[in-house]
């Protein structure tokens, strides 16, 4: 606080120091507003409707990740990328990793770069923490399909980390709003305007695998899936499924404003598939990622534990939601 005096020169000390603390606000804000509206800081984030970060950074952050990336598939060392994945691709890529360490201790023989090109970066404005934005991608794998890429942080010292990764069809890539300044829209996650609030999309889902329903319309990653699991069940071979939520920290929803009003939301879940032989038989020899990650003898059964990310179009008022991509890691397994 200023503290101001009128000792030797009267009211018109008092005038001047007032008009000079007066300039020295005004200039202290503007220089704020500058820093703010460059991205070089950000005031009151916890409160101030700001984008998440500028489109450079955001390059940069695609830059680290990949390089980051590259470098643990090439040596199966977990501890190289660490620092830029978190949540559901944390959890899917260090056990791939841990995998592909244990049958090949001197690193991956197999190893391509993996590339990208043609990119767009849609960031949102947001208060308060995470900021995040998508990067959609074309990439040297995985075909023709767009990579989806949701970098998120909790704050300015930390690097951006990439929490979701889905792949999908390039006419299925969802169609963002955008202000005058070409930023998107954050939409909360007990968003009341959407068929579905995006925070209740992953208890959903996991009910859905389970018992059906009308929440979610037909397709590969719903009706597809529910089939393919029955069709799992074999002679001899019995196949169980748990499906469980996963929606907070790090694994919380985040989604984006649609053109047509809705959303596009990316979710977590976690499922076990356990598989048991019958009396006299055992169960099928699993690959050698599988046995590098299991825990236990497998005899009669064996437990796998699986994350799963996807990205949803949720429709504004009534309608069902559709799953555009999923992509899925085995992350620990269990023999008994």
């Amino acid at each position: 606080m200023t503290h101001l005096t009128t000792r030797g020169r009267g009211p018109l000390r008092l005038r001047r120091l007032r008009r000079r603390d007066r300039n020295a606000l005004i200039a202290v804000s503007l220089a704020a507003m500058s820093l703010t509206a460059s991205g070089c800081v950000v005031v009151h984030g916890e409160r101030e409707v700001l984008p998440s970060t500028t489109r450079a950074e955001a390059a940069k952050a695609l830059r680290q990740f990949t390089d980051a990336y590259n470098e643990a598939d090439k040596a199966y060392d977990g501890s190289l990328d660490a620092d830029y994945t978190t949540g559901a691709l944390a959890d899917i890529d260090s056990a791939r990793l841990k995998a592909g360490h244990v049958n090949s201790p001197a690193g991956n023989s197999a190893h391509s770069a993996l590339e990208f090109d043609d990119v767009t970066y849609t960031i949102p404005k947001k208060a308060g923490w995470p900021r995040w934005f998508v990067a959609d991608a074309h990439g040297n794998k995985g075909g023709d399909e767009r990579w989806l890429l949701v970098f998120t942080r909790n704050g300015l010292s930390q690097p951006f980390q990439v929490a979701y990764l889905t792949l999908v069809a390039p006419d299925d890539v969802p169609r963002f709003t955008t202000d005058k300044d070409g930023w998107a829209e954050d939409v909360p996650a007990n968003s009341a305007r959407l068929a579905v609030p995006p925070g209740d999309l992953s208890r959903d889902y996991a009910t859905y695998l389970k018992s059906g329903g009308t929440v979610f319309a037909d397709g590969v990653h719903t009706s597809g899936w529910r089939a393919d699991r029955k069709k799992s069940t074999k002679p001899g071979l019995a196949t169980q499924y748990i499906d469980e939520p996963l929606t907070n920290g790090d694994y919380a929803p985040l989604a984006l404003r649609t053109t047509d009003g809705g959303a596009a939301v990316f979710f977590t879940t976690r499922f076990y598939a356990k598989e048991t032989a019958a009396t006299g038989t055992s169960v099928p020899t699993p690959n050698l990622s599988v046995k590098a990650l299991t825990k236990g003898e497998i005899k009669q059964s064996l437990t796998m534990q699986f994350v799963s990310n996807q990205i949803a179009l949720d429709p504004p008022g009534p309608g069902k939601i559709s799953i555009l991509g999923r992509v899925q890691g085995l992350t620990s397994a269990q023999g008994s």
